[in-house]
């Protein structure tokens, strides 16, 4: 039987909402997308909301109303452009905005008011995906390497799925074994946040501001002296650890350098870190899809390639399936399995005790 389902993804780069529609059967199927801008107004809000502040508890209720409403209003010209009703949809996906992230303190916290999601759509919305892993000891994070397994797994071996976002993370995939994976550290969050702080510019467009500086050997070892990147997964992370306040820190500690070698060194962090981690836990990778807004940075994926020779390096596209959409299509596919009563962790990926079927529902 078919079924229609759509995701939303609001991600760590906080620069919009992507809502997908997704057709399910045996297989997932990308129907139509629609973009949403993050508002300046509310981009600031939900950064802010990253770290603590004064009435955040109030201030959050407030933000995720706005961020709840442009998704409504999202879905809602996504189905009129599809000349669908709500009632064809079997449930949203959504997967909210991630303002906290702190797995060794027992929390994740996603705001998105699924509740009034539910009101304002009249579709079943499922959200709060992390929660449930977390509670069985995993780290909640990251949740769509099952998804990858899904969509690429064609009995090939050796291959792997990098989803570069704020933060990067891969999904070791091979016939043989369960799906492995973990997040690598930074992919754009350290890159849009310097090239903000320096131009005033939302993100470093083909990576053309990283290729025109050089990178500094002195800089580039303190980053990577991160307790982070000297762990082995399970791992995720977020904005509490890696920051702008955690390069100015770094910085304070460096020479003055100048700011395009600045982010020609955070570049060859996330490049250096990613191809690392890629290296110790799947030493033969024949094969590396690339999806996420990374994969439209051309420096950084030329750079990928370089530090990989023996590894065929392409985007998602290869598939057919368009880099920019895989993780809201994730949360699509995860609310399928929540409906369906499918477990779709991986302990092998997040660390938990076992296989949960994961998400809250919100019937319409």
């Amino acid at each position: 039987m078919d079924f229609f389902y759509i995701g939303v993804m609001s991600g760590s780069s906080l620069d919009g909402i992507d809502i997908a529609l997704l057709k399910q059967d045996d297989r997932s199927r990308l129907l139509a997308t629609h973009y949403i801008p993050m508002p300046e107004d509310l981009h600031a809000e939900l950064l802010g909301l990253c770290s603590s502040g004064a009435d955040e508890l109030a201030r959050a209720a407030i933000a995720e109303q706005k961020w709840c409403r442009l998704v409504a209003q999202g879905v809602q010209t996504l189905l009129q452009d599809q000349n669908m009703v709500p009632a064809q949809i079997r449930a949203i996906g959504s997967h909210g905005q991630t303002i906290r992230h702190e797995p060794s303190r027992g929390y994740s916290i996603q705001i998105g008011n699924p509740a009034l999601l539910a009101e304002l759509t009249e579709i079943t919305v499922v959200s709060d995906f992390r929660r449930r892993d977390i509670a069985a000891g995993g780290q909640g994070a990251p949740l769509v390497p099952a998804f990858h397994e899904a969509l690429f797994d064609d009995n090939k071996d050796h291959r792997a799925v990098l989803n570069i976002g704020g933060f990067s993370n891969l999904s070791l995939i091979e016939s043989d074994r369960p799906v492995e994976g973990f997040d690598c550290g930074p992919g754009n969050v350290l890159l849009d946040a310097w090239i903000s702080s320096q131009l005033h510019e939302s993100y470093d467009k083909d990576g053309a501001w990283s290729a025109s500086g050089k990178v500094d050997s002195a800089l580039l070892e303190k980053l990577l002296s991160d307790q982070f990147f000297l762990t082995k997964g399970p791992k995720s992370t977020g904005r509490e650890v890696f920051n702008l306040g955690w390069v100015k820190h770094h910085l304070f500690q460096s020479k003055t350098l100048a700011p395009e070698d600045v982010q020609a060194t955070l570049l060859e962090l996330t490049a250096l870190t990613i191809t690392d981690s890629l290296k110790s836990a799947q030493p033969i990778t024949r094969e590396l899809l690339v999806c996420g807004g990374g994969a439209h940075n051309k420096a950084l994926m030329k750079r990928l390639a370089e530090l990989l020779p023996d590894t065929e390096v392409s985007s998602t596209e290869k598939f057919g399936v368009n880099p920019d959409w895989v993780e809201a299509m994730a949360f699509a596919w995860l609310a399928h399995c929540c409906l369906e009563g499918v477990p779709a962790n991986r302990p092998t990926v997040t660390g938990a005790k076992g296989r949960r079927v994961l998400g809250a529902i919100y019937p319409a």
